[in-house]
């Protein structure tokens, strides 16, 4: 369906990135240049946990909306059936039944096609305001390629979530068998949750001419609630921002020691690649880790068509082996992380509206290679012979694949 809609639309791409500034992660300069790029302040007196699949995600995610008592903002992108569907349904009209709580859910018009019409319902009927996204319609075929990837749940403007995961059964259990997707979320409280609420009021008003705001929606004090220093980044083609793929770059060329990415679409342009090879050839380890298995074929060909150069530098691919990988993390010289929607393709990273937590803090970049190292074992390295070796059937689909690269 994407696919489709890519073909009614202007192919668009970010900016040319010619030269990147010579920094050190950790320098004093970085942190106001990634300020600069990211276009969004580092706050510090965060607490940032990392939530990994629905057997974590969900359980979270509920128990902070039942704890609602002023307002809950909720955005998702791929919302189906399935039990998790209903509950998370449920819980949120609960809340907007009870007194004094304003609900706000902006689904995005082609995520959640898949959507049964009675969860939208069940949430209208009790006093929710449910608004669809861009909807798909003959007179909006100019804007149908540029879609709300972002995944928000904000609870009284105290508590937070983004992440990777959507709404339905295969996002449920473990992320360690089959049909159950791998995914990563963060659970954020403290200051920051300010700036991830300001992505959804971006959004909300667009898509309704209603701005939200007060002390419900941004409460007047956000103590600190741990010592993390964070910054939330969104990137937004209609507003001109590729705020996101910018910062990726500088920070991905500021890397000394290591790098460690976990992505499920993984379509590089010819600026990330590069960069990701002289950080490489610095004499880092640069360790990437993709879907064994995936939901778009031709993506997954797409992007193995571009791992010749990657491993002839060095930099080690790995492919997730027990169910489908859909977490999108980064992690840098074990200081700077990052977890959120964006997938590194075009579509992501210029077409999409996206959102991503930076955390600048060496306990949850621990925590996130950690998680790596974890899945690792549960993944097959990908050699450079392995990848001369591929079948006639997989060139095929990556030449057919290059037109589109740009949709994908």
């Amino acid at each position: 369906m994407v696919v489709a809609l890519a073909a009614a639309a202007c192919s668009t791409g970010v900016r040319p990135h010619l030269a990147l500034p010579p920094l050190v992660l950790g320098e004093p300069a970085f942190y106001p240049t990634m300020e600069a790029y990211a276009q969004a302040p580092i706050v510090g007196g965060n607490r940032v946990d990392i939530l990994l699949n629905g057997e974590q995600i969900f359980p979270a995610m509920l128990e902070a909306i039942r704890a609602a008592t002023t307002t809950f903002t909720y955005a998702q992108y791929s919302y189906e059936d399935g039990l998790i569907a209903r509950d998370i349904a449920e819980a949120l009209a609960e809340r907007c039944r009870a007194a004094g709580v304003k609900g706000h859910v902006l689904l995005d018009g082609v995520g959640t096609l898949q959507m049964p019409p009675e969860y939208a319902e069940i949430m209208t009927q009790a006093g929710c305001h449910v608004v669809t996204f861009r909807p798909i319609g003959p007179f909006t075929l100019r804007r149908a390629n540029n879609r709300n990837h972002r995944r928000i749940l904000v609870v009284d403007g105290r508590i937070g979530f983004t992440g990777g995961s959507g709404v339905s059964r295969a996002w449920m259990g473990n992320g360690r068998v089959p049909d159950h997707w791998r995914d990563t979320d963060a659970r954020l409280e403290g200051p920051v949750v300010a700036h991830l609420q300001g992505a959804f009021v971006e959004n909300w008003l667009e898509a309704t001419g209603v701005a939200l705001g007060g002390e419900a929606y941004f409460p007047n004090s956000l103590a600190p609630k741990g010592r993390v220093n964070a910054q939330i980044v969104r990137s937004s083609p209609v507003g001109g921002s590729f705020a996101l793929y910018t910062s990726l770059l500088v920070a991905l060329s500021s890397a000394r020691r290591s790098v460690y990415i976990t992505n499920p679409y993984l379509v590089l342009d010819d600026k990330m690649t590069e960069t990701l090879v002289r950080t490489a050839r610095r004499g880092a380890r640069v360790a990437i880790l993709v879907p064994g298995v995936i939901d778009h074929g031709l993506v997954r060909h797409s992007g193995r068509g571009q791992f010749g150069p990657l491993l002839e530098a060095g930099i080690e691919i790995y492919e997730y082996q027990p169910a489908l990988l859909h977490a999108k993390t980064m992690v840098i010289d074990g200081v700077w992380a990052t977890v959120g929607s964006t997938n590194l393709d075009n579509r992501s990273l210029a077409l999409n509206d996206e959102i991503n937590v930076i955390v600048y803090d060496a306990g949850v970049a621990r925590r996130l290679e950690e998680v790596f190292a974890e899945d690792l074992q549960h993944s097959r390295k990908i050699t450079y012979r392995d990848w001369q070796n591929r079948g006639l059937r997989g060139r095929l689909f990556e030449l057919l694949s290059i037109p589109l690269r740009d949709q994908l």
